[in-house]
């Protein structure tokens, strides 16, 4: 093993990568002896990670189960992944910087990860025997995906003014929980129609009064 693994190789062994995340500033995904540098998050998908991640920990408290941010990676065979959420039942592994047995995988989607998130990782998560729910959450729309292992991992897609079930865990959040404090044309929307609907509620209580 190098005792400074570099990452510009075309190929370098699950030792080095290892190795090389502990010294590297910069997080890097590996794929099969490839390893794929992560870019910085935007606001709404860091808003959206940590409206996730707060409510699982809240959930979760005292429990055996334990929610993790994007910091800590997934190991499925010979691939690494940082998820932006997921939640371990099962601490059975030994290794202080990556987990096996996650029960929920929460992944929210950019241009840039789109593609290896909702195909690469959705195709390897899933054989994950521990893997419960699998969930893809958009930044620039509002639009919640859940797989699930009990339904055969058919997508269900929730939208704003929906609750989301998290079976895995026992906990569900209303779309407007998990889009919190986001800004786009779809939350512009609903906090424009909900202001409406307030101020016109209030309205017709007011002309009861008289």
């Amino acid at each position: 093993m190098s005792a400074q693994p570099q990452f510009g190789q075309s190929w370098i062994s699950i030792e080095d990568y290892l190795a090389g995340e502990l010294l590297s500033d910069i997080k890097h995904e590996y794929i099969d002896g490839q390893v794929f540098a992560m870019t910085g998050a935007s606001l709404n998908h860091d808003r959206i990670a940590g409206n996730v991640f707060g409510e699982l920990r809240n959930h979760l408290r005292n429990q055996p189960c334990e929610p993790f941010t994007s910091d800590v990676k997934v190991k499925i065979g010979k691939h690494f992944f940082y998820p932006d959420t997921m939640v371990v039942c099962n601490h059975s592994a030994k290794h202080e910087y990556y987990t096996e047995t996650p029960v929920l995988i929460v992944e929210v989607l950019s241009k840039s990860t789109r593609r290896r998130d909702e195909t690469i990782k959705r195709r390897l998560y899933q054989t994950i025997p521990t893997l419960q729910e699998y969930v893809l959450i958009e930044q620039d729309i509002v639009d919640v995906e859940v797989c699930r292992r009990s339904e055969g991992w058919v997508s269900n897609h929730y939208f704003l003014g929906d609750d989301v079930p998290f079976e895995s865990v026992a906990l569900t959040l209303s779309v407007a929980e998990i889009y919190s404090r986001v800004d786009n044309e779809d939350t512009r929307a609903f906090i424009a129609e909900s202001q409406a609907n307030q101020a016109s509620a209030e309205s017709d209580r007011a002309a009861e009064t008289f």
